[in-house]
């Protein structure tokens, strides 16, 4: 659900694109209806129309594309320089408000060699920047050779695309109103990027927040979460994870253990062996994890790596004997993550191990329990990041 209603707004913006950009290409071509009749000038500006929807599409897609994984410097450098494209020019920025301190800050700039480096941030009202911003429509300065676009969502400013001249003369009615198209749409693209960001702040809360309650159940593993899921993502990225599949890692690690919570206790905090019975009792959690979080749809991939994190790479595992490539890599990331947290951890049974002797436990366990690639990926990145977790 929260990634359609941010497709949803994407989408909204391109159609909004879209019916401008249409409706020029049918004004233009009513008035050329054949462009072989229109004559070099006619094909020129239908060629020059479809140029600008390319860009605008570029935009779109590139937004959409890389959703929660695009930051507001790198849309706005697109922008940018789709706009500077358009205008045939070397320079211009890209400058967003921050509601907070109340002033417009460049988060994208073009300059040619001769140019001064342009102010980073100025107050709305100030300059030309500020005058677009605050007034909402497009300002061209002639002595400056400088034209100014607010970025509109809606009626509301959020940043001023600000494009330089290649000439004396002014921009030409279509290239302003696709300045300003260009403008709005980046507009609602940084929206749905905030959107996206805001959602994946407030599922790790409700993350975090879950795995307290598990953390809480577990008297062996309080306030071990957060740091598993620090060194479960340092591991994902090592391993050239997309951004999506390491934060899926990381509430995994965080909930491998939430189907605990159906367990009888005494099992769980049983200082001696268990016995067979009682270890089958144990192995439920997984499924019981797996039901838990499957019925939250945004978790869905991270209920199947809870329920195949005791899987081993030799196949000896639970709940199915799933072997190597079998095994979902973020399972495989959290077994070798929690293997490691427990043997840093005092049990009633033994002290907590070295670092020296972990390491050795999981290269020891390497190919038969635990996945040879990820014990790797983990030591290295336990190596720069686990002394400072």
């Amino acid at each position: 659900m929260p990634a359609v209603w941010v497709l949803a707004i994407l989408c909204a913006g391109l159609g909004a694109a879209l019916w401008a950009a249409l409706s020029a290409l049918q004004a233009a071509r009513r008035a050329a209806p054949d462009p072989a009749l229109a004559g070099a000038g006619g094909r020129a500006a239908l060629g020059r129309l479809d140029e600008m929807i390319t860009m605008l599409l570029a935009l779109h897609e590139y937004g959409a594309a890389k959703a929660g994984t695009v930051s507001h410097q790198e849309l706005c450098t697109l922008a940018l320089d789709q706009a500077c494209r358009l205008m045939g020019s070397e320079r211009g920025t890209a400058m967003l408000h921050d509601p907070e301190t109340d002033l417009l800050t460049v988060v994208a700039a073009k300059t040619a060699p001769s140019d001064p480096p342009p102010a980073l941030s100025l107050k709305p009202g100030e300059g030309v920047a500020g005058r677009a911003f605050s007034q909402g429509k497009p300002l061209w300065v002639p002595s400056e050779l400088m034209l100014s676009v607010p970025m509109l969502l809606g009626a509301k400013a959020v940043g001023v695309l600000n494009v330089g001249a290649a000439g004396d003369a002014a921009p030409d009615e279509a290239k302003l109103r696709f300045l300003s198209l260009l403008a709005g749409e980046t507009a609602l693209v940084l929206h749905g990027q905030r959107l996206y960001d805001d959602l994946q702040i407030f599922f790790l809360e409700m993350v975090q927040m879950l795995a307290r309650a598990v953390d809480a159940k577990d008297l062996y593993k309080q306030d071990h979460a957060e740091h598993g899921r620090r060194l479960a993502a340092a591991a994902a990225r090592e391993l050239g994870l997309p951004d999506q599949m390491a934060r899926y890692v990381e509430y995994a690690m965080m909930l491998h253990g939430i189907g605990k919570m159906g367990i009888d206790q005494a099992l769980l905090a049983k200082p001696g062996k268990l016995t067979p019975e009682e270890f089958e009792q144990v192995k439920k959690h997984t499924a019981i994890g797996h039901r838990i979080l499957a019925r939250v749809r945004f978790l869905g991939p991270v209920a199947k790596m809870v329920l195949y994190h005791q899987e081993w790479f030799n196949g000896k595992g639970y709940p199915e004997g799933l072997r190597g490539e079998e095994i979902p890599l973020g399972s495989r990331i959290v077994a070798v993550v929690n293997a490691w947290e427990a043997m840093l951890s005092d049990r009633p049974y033994r002290r907590a191990l070295t670092r020296e002797a972990a390491t050795a436990e999981l290269n020891k366990g390497s190919g038969q329990q635990f996945d040879p690639k990820v014990v790797e990926a983990f030591l290295k990145a336990e190596g720069k990041n686990g002394s400072a977790a």
